[in-house]
């Protein structure tokens, strides 16, 4: 790559550059799935998951997804004001409350188009052992070098912030 100034790009900005493509990337998608579908990406996410569990807990979705069991209690009263999640509490156990997919939420999920992640995994699974262990190991050195190790974030290629808790 050359610099603006006519000279070899430093290996930094380099891949400055790389990691801004794939925000660029993953914020554009974004955007589409919300045009197309008024569902966000870790909306996307949750309710994919309600989807594995019978009667989900918010404790099960968040471990599925990776995220707090805040961050997905916020995601899922933003589902449930627009009438495609509903909450019941367990019969049998009053402490525990199931989530499930309302007719109207079932219909959105199927309306919704592959996730970024699905093309990335199906090229991802095509790399040799090495070439996957190699970007992983190199992601992880760049999330540390950003001190980001500690952020809550899912397996899921989103921009922005995913929920905001109530506090």
């Amino acid at each position: 790559m050359i610099s603006d100034s006519g000279g070899k790009m430093e290996k930094h900005d380099e891949l400055l550059v790389a990691l801004r493509k794939v925000i660029r990337a993953i914020d554009l998608h974004s955007k589409q799935l919300e045009r197309q579908v008024g569902l966000t990406g870790p909306q996307l996410l949750v309710m994919r998951a309600i989807t594995r569990f019978n009667g989900a807990m918010v404790k099960e979705i968040a471990d599925h997804t990776n995220l707090s069991p805040a961050t997905i209690t916020s995601i899922l009263d933003r589902l449930q004001s627009r009438e495609l999640v509903l909450r019941q509490r367990c019969t049998e156990d009053k402490r525990k409350v199931g989530v499930y997919l309302t007719d109207a939420g079932i219909k959105a999920l199927q309306a919704a188009p592959q996730m970024l992640q699905e093309h990335f995994i199906r090229r991802f699974d095509d790399l040799k052992d090495w070439e996957q262990s190699l970007l992983v190991s190199s992601m992880q050195r760049l999330a540390a070098m950003m001190n980001a190790e500690q952020l809550d974030a899912s397996p899921l290629l989103e921009i922005g912030q995913v929920d905001k808790p109530k506090l």
